[in-house]
C-alpha cells in the first residue's frame, strides 16, 4: 500500500512511525512533513491546508489511504474532495468535522444526544459577554466559537480577565473569524482526561487514555498551549468510567450526529472531558488524534494502525482489533524560549540520536526543518520525546533522561508532566 500523511507536526511523525511499522505499507508519503518525518516518508510541499492541492497529490500518487492528522483541513471538506475523487480517506467529512469547528454545534450535538457538558451561552454581543461572565461568576471559561488552534480558551478568574478575553476576540479580532463569537461557559471543577477513540459511523473502539498539559509552566501556570505533554493511561479514568464514556459520549455522539442531518463520522472523535464530582462532563469534541495525545497513545497501540484506519474508512472497524498494551507512556515537549508568545527560528538542535538512543525512547519532531545537513527549530513546539516503560513512572524517567540529552538555543519544557497521575499512585 502507498499511504498519504496530511501535516507536519508531532501528531503526524507519530501517525508516520506507527504506519511505518505495518507489513501492508510500502511506501509513505507525507505532506508537507518536517525534518523527522523526512527519515521515514517520502515529503511533499504542499501545504496542510491546500485542499486542491493535497486531492491531487492523492489521486496523481494513486495512494491506498491518505490520513489526514490536522483539523484545518478536515473543516475545509478536504475528505469530502478526496471520497468524491474515488479515494480511502481516514477522517472524517467537514460535516462531522464542524464538532471541532464549531464549539456552539458541538454543544447543540451534545443536547440531542444527552451528553453531560458545561452550561453555555454563545453571544457576538461583547457587552452580553461580559454580563453573561458575571451572571455566571468566577472563574468562568471564555471560548472561541472556531478554530483557534488550542489557544482558543481562557479561564478568567475576575471580571478584569474575563473582559480582556472578550475583547480579545470579539473586539480587537485575536483570532479572526473564528472569535467572532463566543461561548461564555460554566468552569467545572475536576480533573480533565482525554478519551481518543476510532469510530466507523456505528462502532466506537477506545484508546488509552491521556492527559494532556496545556498550561506553558510548571504546576499549571501560564498561558494555555497546544499541550506541553502528555501520559497515558490517566488513571483518573477508571475502566468503568472508559465504557460510561464509550456508550454515553461518543456513541450517543456519533448517533446524534446521524439523526441531525445523516452525517456519518468516520475517523477518530477525541473527547476532552473533566471527571467532576457529578461524574465525566466533555469540555470539548476534537476531530483528529491530539498532539501530543497522538504519541502517546499511538506508542500503546497494540494493533496494525493501517488495517484500522482502512477499515475504519470503509465501515468496517472491528473494535477487537484496537487493543492497548499494559504499560506505561509519557511525552514531554521541548518548546521554543517564549511559546506560545513570540520565539525565534533557525536554532541548531544537538544530542537527537544520543535521545533517540535511549531505551524505550523515540524523539517526534513537530517544529523542525533540515538545513545545510543540521536541524534546527522552525516552530513553538519544536520536539515530543516521548518514553514508554512497564510502568508510568519508568516511562517518565526514560523520557526526562532524553529531554536532557537534548539542546538548543532557549530551550525549555515542563519538569512535572504526569504529576497528578504520581500523586494518585502515591510516588513521589
Amino acid at each position: 500500500m502507498k499511504v498519504l500523511v496530511v501535516g507536519g507536526g508531532g501528531r503526524e511523525h507519530a501517525l508516520v512511525w506507527k504506519i511505518a511499522q505495518s507489513p501492508l505499507v510500502d511506501e509513505i508519503i507525507a505532506a508537507p512533513g518536517n525534518a523527522g518525518i523526512a527519515t521515514l516518508a517520502r515529503t511533499v510541499a504542499v501545504r496542510a491546508d491546500d485542499v486542491e492541492g493535497l486531492t491531487r497529490l492523492a489521486v496523481e500518487e494513486e495512494c491506498d489511504l491518505t490520513v489526514v492528522g490536522p483539523e484545518i483541513p478536515l473543516t475545509l471538506g478536504l475528505a469530502d474532495r478526496l471520497t468524491e475523487r474515488g479515494a480511502t480517506v481516514f477522517g472524517p467529512s467537514r460535516a462531522a468535522a464542524r464538532l471541532e469547528g464549531s464549539k456552539s454545534f458541538a454543544k447543540d450535538v451534545m443536547a440531542r444526544a444527552g451528553v453531560p457538558t458545561a452550561r453555555a451561552w454563545l453571544t457576538t454581543d461583547r457587552d452580553e459577554a461580559v454580563d453573561r461572565a458575571v451572571e455566571i461568576g468566577y472563574p468562568v471559561v471564555i471560548k472561541a466559537d472556531g478554530l483557534a488552534a488550542g489557544k482558543g480558551v481562557v479561564i478568567a478568574t475576575d471580571e478584569r480577565e474575563a473582559t480582556e478575553a472578550i475583547d480579545d476576540a470579539i473586539v480587537r479580532g485575536r483570532f479572526g473569524s473564528s472569535g467572532a463569537s463566543v461561548l461564555v461557559e460554566e468552569y467545572l471543577e475536576g480533573e480533565e482526561a482525554s478519551i481518543l477513540a476510532f469510530t466507523d459511523g456505528q462502532r466506537v473502539a477506545v484508546l488509552a487514555p491521556s492527559q494532556d498539559h496545556k498550561r506553558a509552566l510548571d504546576g499549571d501556570a501560564g498561558p494555555n498551549t497546544g499541550g506541553m505533554g502528555a501520559y497515558a493511561p490517566a488513571p483518573v479514568v477508571t475502566s468503568g468510567a472508559l465504557e460510561r464514556v464509550r456508550t454515553d459520549v461518543l456513541e450517543a455522539t456519533v448517533r446524534a450526529l446521524a439523526d441531525l442531518d445523516g452525517t456519518v463520522y468516520r475517523g477518530v472523535l477525541y473527547a476532552g472531558l473533566m471527571f467532576t464530582a457529578d461524574g465525566p462532563k466533555v469540555l470539548e469534541y476534537n476531530c483528529r488524534f491530539g498532539d501530543p495525545e497522538a504519541q502517546v497513545v499511538l506508542s500503546l497501540l497494540d494493533g496494525d494502525l493501517v488495517e484500522i484506519m482502512t477499515a475504519t474508512a470503509r465501515g468496517q472497524l472491528d473494535p477487537s482489533t484496537v487493543k492497548s498494551r499494559a504499560g506505561g507512556a509519557a511525552c514531554v515537549v521541548v518548546a521554543s524560549g517564549g511559546y506560545p508568545g513570540p520565539y525565534e527560528k533557525g536554532k541548531v538542535i544537538s544530542g537527537l540520536e544520543t535521545a533517540a538512543a535511549m531505551d524505550g525512547v523515540v524523539v517526534f519532531h513537530a517544529g523542525t526543518a533540515a538545513e545545510e545537513g543540521r536541524i534546527v527549530t522552525s516552530g513553538g513546539r519544536v520536539l515530543g520525546v516521548t518514553g514508554t516503560g512497564p510502568d508510568l513512572s519508568t516511562a517518565l524517567e526514560r523520557t526526562y533522561a532524553a529531554a536532557r540529552a537534548i539542546h538548543f538555543g532557549c530551550a525549555r519544557y515542563r519538569t512535572d508532566i504526569g504529576h497528578r497521575a504520581l500523586k494518585r499512585c502515591g510516588t513521589p
